[in-house]
């Protein structure tokens, strides 16, 4: 997947140099060394370059990352998480560039993993949901959600995210609108951030010579009510970071009311208002959400070119589940012993000789 969790990690590796290269592995390297991926290459390769802080994209990256690679695209260092990446073999992708000096470390995101967000899309339950606290349901099945019957690792555990306001502030832009620019708005759930979200934010981005785009999100609960069964997937915290990531997007509305009111194209002195070829579900008083920008003349519908939905994503998933689940206790037990290994390589006395791993 793409989550906001690895916009996080190329937001700090960005921040480590100039200029930020993204190499993005193939379905079939995925599916090799990991399980199979939720979205396809092609939908990986545009998610990459429509975050904010990607200079580039490699497609086809290989899976372990090497000195004959960071050459060829004359980079000085790499980047990776905190958490550890390993072979099918159980070796670590990175082994090269780090005896190399090669190798930089960035912190990995609490509370997010495609581990969790594949769960969630299991379920059922509304508890990841932001008004209510995490069920002792949900904790029971995320905790063992695919899991290695021997223990939980640090990386691919779950755990609840939790937003702060410096985590908002590093992902936003900062930016007020400025005299001459047009100012956009678009609402809506923005749920499990995907390629037909990025396809119609372009579009609505070149809709003028210099757009500001601003995404309204709605409360969780009001997009429980239009959606239904377990919607949101994400709660309203993290869709606001994954929203935020997206280059085409200058500023969030976190909690948006549903209807597009005078007050609200009023204050952000909107220009004009945009919404996709997805059904508009009346509000609970059954009048029209875009009700105001319509009688005002100032309301756009977009055709985004993509068929992607959240709906197909999560059809995606239950349609794998038994492959995920494997996928996840493998990756967990490879952990696992990497762990040990390292452990017992380190609880050695100096001097004992010490096997590969």
């Amino acid at each position: 997947m793409v989550h906001y969790g690895h916009s996080n990690q190329l937001r700090q590796a960005r921040a480590m140099g100039d200029y930020l290269i993204v190499g993005v592995h193939t379905d079939e390297e995925i599916s090799k060394h990991k399980g199979p991926p939720v979205f396809t290459q092609e939908e990986r390769y545009k998610m990459v370059q429509a975050i904010k802080w990607v200079d580039e994209v490699v497609p086809a990256a290989p899976y372990v990352t090497t000195l004959e690679t960071l050459d060829k695209y004359n980079c000085n260092f790499c980047v990776h998480g905190n958490d550890i990446t390993l072979t099918v073999d159980g070796r670590d992708t990175y082994e090269e560039v780090k005896q190399a000096g090669r190798y930089r470390e960035c912190k990995r995101t609490q509370g997010v993993s495609t581990t969790d967000l594949v769960g969630r899309m299991l379920l059922v339950t509304k508890a990841h949901h932001s008004s209510q606290e995490m069920f002792s349901e949900y904790r029971e099945y995320a905790d063992s959600f695919g899991k290695c019957p021997r223990g939980r690792n640090p990386w691919t555990g779950v755990s609840q995210f939790l937003q702060t306001s410096q985590k908002i502030i590093q992902f936003a832009s900062g930016k007020e609108p400025q005299p001459g620019e047009t100012i956009i708005y678009v609402a809506g759930a923005f749920d499990l951030f995907h390629i037909g979200h990025v396809d119609f934010l372009e579009k609505v981005h070149g809709l003028a010579e210099r757009p500001y785009v601003i995404a309204g999100l709605h409360f969780d609960q009001e997009v429980n009510h239009y959606k239904g069964k377990n919607y949101p997937i994400m709660n309203l915290h993290e869709r606001t970071l994954s929203v935020l990531a997206c280059r085409y997007v200058s500023e969030v509305v976190i909690g948006a009311p549903y209807a597009v009111t005078a007050e609200l194209l009023d204050h952000f002195k909107v220009d004009l208002v945009c919404h996709g070829k997805t059904e508009i579900v009346p509000g609970k008083d059954g009048s029209d959400p875009y009700q105001e920008p319509k009688r005002r003349g100032i309301f756009c519908q977009i055709d985004s070119g993509s068929d992607l939905t959240t709906d197909l994503i999560v059809q995606r998933i239950i349609k794998n589940r038994l492959e995920y689940e494997a996928r996840n206790q493998k990756k967990e037990a490879k952990e696992l012993a990497f762990l040990e290994a390292r452990r017992q390589q380190e609880a050695q006395p100096e001097g004992a000789s010490q096997g590969a791993f």
